[in-house]
């Protein structure tokens, strides 16, 4: 064993640094799910920068010092509050923020969000497809494509809530069918892991698996 370890010891540290470098500095996510559409496809595999709010020590969520501020609507991975599981979602609210959803409409520190350019679209679903309406939202300054399917049972109301120090409210961009923090409660800021800035490689998971060139190298907004 000794002997083999010599003889490979190149390969071993490169091994062990590129795993370093994935869980500290940067890392790549595959969407597995729909919750991000039509933002984010089934089958995209994005960019994380883990680098962009705090240095944590590698394999763990602590926190060795803070190196920039979550914003409202960045695009973030995180481990979810309730189980663990790893999950991509959209910050829309800040610590000490009031947030509000009144039938789909969003609120935050009493100001609404503003629709406009609607668009039909058929989404699919387990038992064929469904009607969508997909909307730019706009809210202090930024603004997304959400989508709003219809028919879905969903909690497309709540609040008002505050937001508590050190946690963030996190939403879909497929509002109807997203499990974020309207089930599972705010987000701590040391389950952050990083922040997606684009699309490395597409492929169609749910059809032909071709690859979706153009969406290849897509900068997320």
């Amino acid at each position: 064993m000794k002997i083999w370890i010599k003889k490979n010891r190149g390969y071993i540290a490169l091994f062990i640094g590129f795993g370093l470098f994935r869980t500290a500095v940067a890392d790549w996510n595959p969407i597995p799910s729909g919750s991000m559409r039509p933002n984010l496809l089934e089958g995209d595999v994005v960019l994380v920068d883990r680098l962009a709010y705090d240095l944590k020590l590698p394999l763990s969520d602590i926190v060795v010092a803070p190196i920039g501020e979550p914003q409202r609507g960045d695009i973030v991975t995180f481990s979810s509050p309730k189980d663990g599981v790893r999950m991509i979602k959209r910050i829309v609210a800040l610590p000490g923020d009031t947030v509000e959803m009144r039938a789909e409409a969003l609120f935050v520190n009493g100001l609404a969000a503003v629709y406009d350019a609607p668009e039909l679209a058929r989404e699919p679903s387990e038992t064929g497809t469904l009607r969508a309406v997909r909307v730019t939202e706009t809210l202090g300054g930024a603004a997304r494509r959400i989508q709003l399917l219809s028919g879905v049972p969903a909690r497309n109301s709540f609040g008002p809530v505050t937001v508590p120090a050190g946690h963030f409210l996190m939403l879909g961009d497929n509002r109807d069918n997203s499990a974020d923090s309207r089930y599972f409660g705010f987000v701590p800021r040391h389950l952050l892991i990083g922040q997606a800035k684009r699309i490395l490689v597409s492929a169609d998971i749910k059809g032909n698996w071709l690859p979706r060139l153009e969406r290849f190298g897509q900068r997320l907004q």
